[in-house]
């Protein structure tokens, strides 16, 4: 194992779904999304729904995320699009350009 599988694996196994807000679809997004990486990531996002689906098939696109069920994704999409919107930009600036998905690089 690399040191950054095994960092990744630590940080994960801090990680709870008690640590984040809780509602409808909260442990069932969580532990989608702590298969490949930290939740933490998700949480410092917010998008919107639209951005959130995006992420989603660009994940299984470009990362082989497996695609889940419709009713999974539909469960995951309400629970990211309600807990984590898009945040406002900061008043007195630009934004530096708009939405850039985090999963792109």
């Amino acid at each position: 194992m690399s040191i950054a599988a095994a960092a990744t694996a630590v940080a994960q196994t801090e990680e709870t779904p008690e640590d984040y807000p809780d509602g409808p679809g909260r442990d069932d997004t969580f532990y989608a999304c702590t298969a490949c990486h930290g939740f933490k990531l998700v949480a410092q996002q917010g998008m919107n729904r639209r951005q959130w689906d995006e992420s989603i098939n660009l994940m299984i696109a470009r990362h082989g995320m497996p695609e889940p069920e419709a009713k999974d994704r539909e469960v995951i999409l309400n629970y990211l699009e309600r807990t984590f919107p898009p945040r406002t930009a900061p008043s007195g600036g630009s934004s530096g350009g708009g939405f850039r998905n985090p999963f792109m690089k």
